[in-house]
C-alpha cells in the first residue's frame, strides 16, 4: 500500500514507522524539518518537507497514487482540509483525519469522513479503568 501522512509528530513518526515496518510504501510530510527527528531509525520511507494542502507538495508526495492518505498534525482544521482535497480532488480511496474536538470529530464522520479522536479515545479508556 502506498500511504502518505501529513504531520510528523508522535503520532505521525509511530505510525509512518509502524506502516513502513510492514512493508507498506511510506510518505511523511511536514512542514518542519526537525520534526523528522521522531522517526524511528530504522525507517525507509520518504520523508518529505512540504504542506500537505499545497498541490505541489501532494503531487510531489505522490497524492496521485496514494492508497491511503492520514493527518496527524496538531490542527483540525487543516487535517479536515488535507482530507477533504485528498478525498475529493484527488480520489484517494482510505483517507483518515485525526480530531481532537471530539464535538468536530463525530460532526465530520456524520459528513462522511474517517476520523479518530485521541480526546474521547483516551477519555473511554479511563472511564474503562476507573468503572472496570
Amino acid at each position: 500500500m502506498k500511504v502518505i501522512i501529513m504531520g510528523c509528530g508522535r503520532v505521525g513518526a509511530a505510525l509512518a514507522g509502524m506502516l513502513d515496518s510492514n512493508g507498506h510504501k511510506v510518505t511523511i510530510l511536514d512542514i518542519e524539518p526537525y520534526s523528522f527527528r521522531k522517526l524511528p531509525a530504522t525507517f525507509n520511507g520518504v520523508a518529505m518537507v512540504g504542506n500537505g494542502l499545497e498541490e505541489e507538495s501532494l503531487k510531489k508526495a505522490g497524492i496521485e497514487e496514494a492508497d491511503v492518505f492520514v493527518t496527524t498534525t496538531q490542527g483540525d482544521n487543516r487535517n479536515v482540509l488535507a482530507c477533504q482535497i485528498a478525498k475529493h480532488i484527488y480520489h484517494v480511496p482510505k483517507v483518515v483525519s485525526r480530531i481532537y474536538d471530539p464535538i468536530r470529530e463525530e460532526m465530520y464522520r456524520n459528513l462522511g469522513l474517517d476520523t479518530v479522536s485521541p480526546t474521547k479515545v483516551v477519555a473511554e479508556l479511563l472511564q474503562d479503568r476507573i468503572e472496570g
